[in-house]
């Protein structure tokens, strides 16, 4: 899969998708083979889990553009997007592909907000 590196290119081509599920950040993982990812921090190991019913649920939303990892303003302008529109945004970068975790009571609107974003392309922000 060839990556994109262009800051505008990345931006128009981020193809935004909702996931169904639900998920949640935990430093507790009842289930580590059950997480999406983890990462080791100073305090511990955090996990991202699906949604068992405690903790804050979020919606993941995948940027299917396969975005370089040199690549330089993606999830600045994904985060700016959302802050713009007053919704909390949780990056987390894979190798292929960027992720943002919102709040589930804001999935649809943060999809609406980058399906925007990418529509402007590497302008300013809608």
């Amino acid at each position: 899969m060839a990556t994109v590196r262009d800051t505008g290119a990345m931006i128009a081509g981020m193809d935004p998708v909702l996931d169904l599920r639900e998920y949640v950040f935990t430093t507790d993982p009842p289930d580590l083979d059950a997480a999406i990812a983890t990462i080791r921090e100073d305090e511990g190991l955090s996990a991202i889990v699906p949604f068992a019913g405690s903790g804050v649920p979020m919606r993941r939303i995948t940027l299917r553009v396969a975005s370089d990892l040199e690549g330089v303003g993606l999830t600045a302008a994904v985060a700016t997007a959302l802050t713009d529109a007053g919704i909390a945004c949780n990056m987390v970068a894979g190798h292929h592909h960027d992720h943002a975790f919102v709040p589930s009571r804001d999935a649809d609107r943060a999809l609406a907000v980058l399906h925007a974003r990418a529509a402007a392309g590497g302008g300013g922000t809608p």
